[in-house]
Parts: C-alpha cells; structure tokens; sequence
C-alpha cells in the first residue's frame, strides 16, 4: 500500500504497526525514529525495521505515511519538529487515546501542504516499550480513525486502508465524539481499576496473598504507568469528569440498595451489569 512509512517514537503500539505492517505487507520500507540514542540502537538490525533516522525530519523524509506514537502531551511537538521534512501531500496520523485538541492543532500544523488524520487503536496491554509488539496487536481490534470536517475525505480514506490492512476493524468519528466514548469505555475503567487499587493499599498488605482470579482481572489495568494515565486524564478531563459522575450515581444507587437491604434491586443492578457484559464481543 504505501512504499514507505515512518514511525516515530515507538513504544508498545508503534513497535507493533511496524511488526505489522512488514507481516501484512502493507509498507515496502519502514523507518523508525526513537527520542533516546540507547532506544535507536536496539532498534537497528530488527528484521522489521529497515532504517533507523538521527532526527524526526529525517525520518519522514520519504514517508507517504507517517504514525506518531509518542504520549499524548507530546504527540503536536512532535509533529510539528517532524513537518518540515515531510513530503508534500504526507499523511500523518497518531496512535493517541485523546483525539480533540490533538486533531485540531495536528491539522493546523501541516495543512494544506501535509494531512493530518487521527487515529486510536483499542489494543495494547499494561506493558510498555516496542520490545513488547506484535503484529497482530491489532487483529480483530477497532481503530478509530477521526477526521475533522475539513480533512480531505481521500486522506481519511488511506489512513482507514492501512489500518484495514493491519486486519483492524476501523471505525470513523469525528475527534469530540471519540473523546467522549473511549472516557467511558477505556478512561474510567483505568480510573477505577487504579482507585479501587489505591483504596485497597489502605488496608492489611498481606490481604494482596489472598486475591483469586477476581481481583486480578478487574485490576489488571492498575498496573499500566501512571506518568501515562496522568497525561491522558489530563488531555480528556472534562469528558472523564463526566464518565465519573454517571458512574457515581450507579454506585451510589448500589449503596442505598445495600443500606435499605432492597436486595430485589442490588440483584438488578448485578443483573444489568451482566447483560452488558454478556454482550461484548469475543476477544480475538
């Protein structure tokens, strides 16, 4: 699909879209580039990885497209740093989970000489670092691509393809309705998983020895790093402040229904929340 791709800054996700796009043919040439000189050595001679650039600019230098897979505090920086050396008509796109103010400013940063399409794939694990990619990180796994109304419709379009061709399933929506969603779905299940952790670090340490499969899998999550979380909470307050509030009165609904030992609605409640669950799909 595209004869080169840069991808800059990869970590788990971006060292896992260059791991796919060599396994799922989609890039003749992919170029990497890391922020720390030790990163851009390890990165040399992996059989996924055909060149390693000094700079961003040089990186992109060629690239039809380009994934910025840095935090999302960072990803704007980095994409301006990167545009001087873009080719006219480059795509760029990102792997961040917050898309509003970073579609925004990424758009108004390189058009019309370059296009800026958004993306965000829900995959990815509590581990960091490329070493830990694979290529088929994103099989089966949805990514929103999040064009603005003024990004070219055929940008959007290649952006869509190339995660297409990764075996994603992609899913189109505009950056603020993104936002809003992945605060529900992603950003509040991190907020609670990480609290419900902190709550519990208050009480007799050695209960952790005592923990089954319960704790374990509601809290996984808790174990990804916090300097990360605390940029993403950051970059989405408002929509995670609301996320919380609903799942506030859920919790208190629980509270007065234990309190009043209405046990007929703490099992609708319970009921409720095995509906939804029942109705995820399967993990690939």
């Amino acid at each position: 699909m595209f004869d080169q791709i840069a991808i800059l800054a990869p970590g788990l996700l971006g060292g896992s879209v260059a791991r796919a796009a060599r396994h799922y043919g989609s890039a003749r040439r992919t170029v990497l580039w890391a922020r720390r000189p030790e990163t851009r050595l390890e990165l040399q001679g992996q059989p996924w990885c055909d060149r390693v650039a000094d700079t961003p600019a040089d990186a992109v230098r060629d690239a039809q497209l380009v994934v910025v897979c840095a935090p999302v505090d960072q990803i704007v920086p980095l994409v301006r740093q990167a545009a001087p050396g873009l080719a006219p008509g480059a795509l760029v796109t990102d792997v961040g989970s917050v898309k509003g103010e970073i579609c925004r400013a990424g758009h108004q940063a390189l058009a019309p000489r370059a296009h800026f399409v958004g993306s965000h794939p829900m995959a990815g694990s509590e581990k960091t670092g490329w070493e830990h990619g694979r290529a088929d990180l994103f099989a089966r796994r949805t990514v929103f691509v999040t064009p603005l109304p003024e990004t070219d419709a055929a940008a959007t379009g290649r952006v869509a393809a190339f995660w297409r061709a990764c075996d994603a399933d992609v899913a189109t929506c505009a950056p603020d309705t993104h936002d809003e969603i992945v605060a529900h779905i992603s950003h509040l299940p991190q907020v609670i998983a990480s609290t419900l952790c902190a709550c519990l670090n208050r009480r007799d340490p050695a209960w952790r020895n005592f923990a089954g499969g319960g704790l374990r899998d509601t809290t996984r999550i808790a174990g990804s790093d916090p300097r990360l979380w605390k940029t993403i909470l950051e970059q989405n307050r408002d929509e995670v402040l609301r996320a919380l509030r609903g799942y506030q009165e859920e919790l208190h609904g629980m509270e007065r229904a234990l309190a009043n030992r209405d046990w007929f609605e703490v099992q609708a409640v319970i009921e409720r929340g095995k509906a939804y669950r029942d109705q995820f799909r399967p993990i690939p």
